[in-house]
């Protein structure tokens, strides 16, 4: 993890980008639910249910008083071989918005994709969603300079939402349940 960390400053520097820029807020959510085949590269019957309720997290209601700022950048990493779905999980999102989702950077580019973010001006003060796979969101958090990063995501967990603020050029983690399915945790 350390290695990532100096290959995304060494990055900032190669490309003369040292000024830190930060956006309002970045909002990391996992994929949505897969499928028990391993080989299937899309989303399950539950997830595209995620996908198409994921509008609602962004929208005031009666049981959400406080929605979370619609956002002005999505970003999801690139299809692989073996998974479409941080690109299927925002699509229904992106369209209701008219937003183009940004998705070239592959899953372990999660360092450059957060020195585009903290170096980009266009991205301040802006709010930004990252749909990305478990596995590198604890790393992807911590290029995006957050303290107290939880070491992992569990695999087990579709239903929640990260969301990065920054106060004094250091990250802050606020953990949010999405409530946008039933069974949804609520903690």
């Amino acid at each position: 993890m350390f290695i990532r960390v100096v290959t995304a400053v060494a990055f900032l520097i190669a490309c003369g980008c040292t000024k830190p820029t930060y956006p309002a807020r970045v909002i990391i959510i996992r994929h949505a639910e897969k499928p028990d085949d391993e080989n299937e590269r899309g989303l399950s019957a539950v997830g595209k249910k995620r996908a198409d309720a994921l509008p609602e997290l962004f929208q005031k209601s009666d049981s959400r008083p406080d929605p979370l700022p619609a956002p002005d950048f999505i970003f999801a990493s690139s299809a692989s071989k073996r998974s479409d779905r941080p690109i299927e999980t925002v699509t229904p999102l992106a369209k209701k918005l008219k937003l183009d989702i940004d998705s070239r950077f592959a899953n372990d580019d999660y360092a450059k994709l957060a020195a585009e973010l903290l170096t980009n001006p266009k991205y301040e003060g802006k709010t930004v969603l990252i749909c990305w796979h478990h596995g590198n969101i604890p790393e992807l958090a911590e290029a995006l300079k957050v303290r107290d990063v939880p070491d992992k995501w569990k695999g087990s967990v579709f239903d929640r939402a990260w969301v990065v603020t920054y106060e004094a050029g250091r990250g802050k983690l606020t953990k949010l349940p999405q409530t946008l399915l039933p069974g949804d945790v609520e903690r």
